[in-house]
């Protein structure tokens, strides 16, 4: 095959009447087949290239993570257009960059907010033909009509005709990197980029038909897009659901096997559990702490390649029992594994989940490489590493640490930005940007992002986001860590509360409800210093966390100081709240 629309074919081919997608419904859920699915795809293609979707056109879609999102994409790339993905959390000013700086000229929006979104800056739009909202209504003028309103047109023309005209390299995405530092760049991803990708994750032999996949994260993102192309190389099965509200009860309704989520998910869930288990107290926490503790024994155990002791085998059976089945029953009792992504994952919520029988297995690449370049396998998971590169990836370090990454997934280039892109690209191996190593197992070991590593005035250098992580997870009430001290002659942090989790602690304590008062509170700042001691105590002097300030609302993608995929943007929180930062160093 030669695109991912002729994988699709494909795989109606194949198994016609399998499950494809499963989604909410007003009883429930309902299930729709390749077949189904396929003729949605055919339609909309048809109907979208009499718009003028085709060869060298873009799509913007501009909606949350569900069905119509991926009928959509398959659908645009069917006429052999690319699609451009915009995070539906995007201001009206950044969707505005992304669909002219990607030359796009029909949007796809979710429903009506979407649209007064992009309705407000038209004049900035002149490229824009039409706007076809999902969950919406049509506007007087014609700029805007449904989908449901296309996709019952008639249409003529050749689908098949239209999907085989299309080449591997060919553009299928555009997908605008969350800037972390300085402008988004749109990164030029290839039909053979994905199909690579996809038939990576089949040779390592990881999911099967059999399996259930659980679909929230934002299609957005290059995490999720890649999960959208697999699924349908294997043919899995999957349960779409993008409200985030909605992901504990649909665990236990859908019991999936697979699952897929950024670190602050898991973070989330292991803080959510202890805090709970400490305000019990009593007998119930003593019985938390023992069983954690003998599952913590076995799963080191493994790690180093020792065997368990019998007693410990027996010891970790009870606490099973007690305490891990009823974690896994939370999650619907079928989960085979996790696949973590998008951030790093730190080692102690690795290890409470593997305990629990829940094993995460860490991964890591870029949009620039598909998402997709290194994966922890189930039969030889090691903490602290994303695990050996996929099939066809090649890896290597730099003389200054840098990991340089070479494949069929390495992107095209940047969008318009030919500079920028040999800057990225040296010979066909990707400049990640990322410090790390290789071990003697071929596993990658990520120590930190290059231009974030802060460098002390005695010139000693911090990985921040590994202590970041490492407090995070030493204090079940924190959301956020920012680690700071470049060029300073010490490290200091901001922490932020996670309100879900601290509420109900301060209620049990009769503390303060207000954040604002809470965060001065002295049983408060006991707890996070308490945390970051602990961190402390196994880090170098320099490397060890001096002062902190805990602030009184959380970051948030609303207030800039996240990405859409929940990375803290360094240099928006210094702006924010550098008196605060200037303050420990007076």
């Amino acid at each position: 095959m030669s695109s991912i629309p002729s994988l699709l074919r494909d795989r109606i081919a194949a198994t016609p009447d399998a499950e494809a997608y499963r989604v909410p419904a007003a009883d429930g859920w309902t299930s729709l087949s390749w077949r189904e699915v396929g003729e949605q795809v055919r339609g909309l293609a048809l109907a979208l290239s009499g718009l003028g979707s085709g060869p060298g056109a873009r799509v913007s879609i501009l909606c949350s993570t569900r069905l119509e999102w991926i009928v959509c994409d398959l659908a645009v790339l069917a006429t052999g257009a690319a699609t451009t993905t915009i995070y539906p959390s995007n201001t009206a000013a950044e969707s505005a960059f992304v669909i002219t700086d990607s030359g796009s000229t029909l949007v796809i929006a979710e429903n009506d907010e979407q649209v007064a979104k992009l309705a407000s800056v038209r004049e900035q739009l002149p490229g824009v033909t039409q706007v076809i909202v999902i969950d919406g209504s049509p506007s007087d003028d014609g700029w805007v009509i449904t989908l449901g309103s296309l996709a019952d047109a008639p249409a003529d023309g050749d689908y098949d005709a239209m999907v085989d005209a299309i080449a591997q390299d060919d553009l299928a995405t555009l997908i605008y990197t969350s800037g972390t530092t300085g402008r988004p760049k749109g990164v030029e991803l290839t039909h053979d980029n994905w199909l690579y990708a996809a038939g990576a994750v089949r040779e390592i032999d990881l999911i099967s038909p059999d399996d259930l996949h659980f679909l929230w994260l934002p299609l957005s993102h290059s995490f999720g897009k890649l999960l959208e192309v697999v699924m349908i190389g294997i043919g899995v099965p999957t349960a779409i659901d993008g409200r985030l509200d909605k992901i504990a009860d649909n665990l236990g309704v859908l019991r999936p096997t697979v699952m897929a989520a950024a670190p602050r998910i898991f973070e989330k869930i292991h803080n959510t559990v202890v805090a709970n288990m400490r305000r019990e107290g009593g007998l119930k926490l003593r019985i938390f702490d023992w069983a954690r503790q003998t599952g913590n024994r076995v799963v080191r155990a493994r790690q180093r390649g020792a065997a368990v002791p019998v007693t410990t085998r027996m010891e970790n059976a009870v606490a099973d029992r007690l305490v891990f089945a009823k974690l896994r029953e939370r999650f619907g009792g079928r989960i085979r594994f996790f696949i973590s992504g998008a951030a790093p994952l730190s080692q102690e919520v690795a290890e409470f989940f593997d305990a629990a029988g829940l094993t995460i297995l860490e991964g890591y690449g870029l949009t620039e490489s598909s998402a997709g370049s290194f994966l922890n396998r189930p039969e030889s998971v090691k903490f602290g590493t994303v695990g050996p590169p996929f099939p066809g990836t090649e890896v290597r370090v730099a003389v200054d640490g840098e990991i340089l990454i070479k494949g069929r997934g390495i992107m095209r280039g940047y969008h318009g930005l030919p500079e920028e892109t040999a800057e990225a690209l040296e010979d066909g191996w990707l400049h990640t940007g990322d410090i790390g190593e290789v071990d003697e197992a071929g596993r990658l070991r990520i120590t930190d992002r290059k231009k974030e590593l802060i460098k002390t005035s005695g010139g000693k250098y911090v990985a921040p986001t590994y202590l970041e992580g490492r407090i995070k997870a030493a204090c079940p009430y924190v959301s956020h860590v920012f680690v700071h001290g470049d060029l300073r002659n010490y490290v200091t942090a901001l922490v932020t509360l996670d309100m879900d989790v601290v509420t109900p602690w301060a209620q049990a304590g009769s503390l303060p409800a207000d954040p604002e008062a809470l965060r001065e509170h002295p049983r408060m700042r006991a707890e996070i210093e308490k945390a970051i001691e602990q961190v402390n105590a196994g880090e170098a002097s320099y490397a060890t966390v001096k002062k902190f300030a805990i602030l009184a609302e959380d970051f948030s993608v609303e207030t800039g100081e996240l990405t859409p995929s929940l990375k803290i943007k360094r240099k928006a929180v210094e702006e924010r709240h550098g008196k605060v930062l200037d303050s420990f160093y007076s």
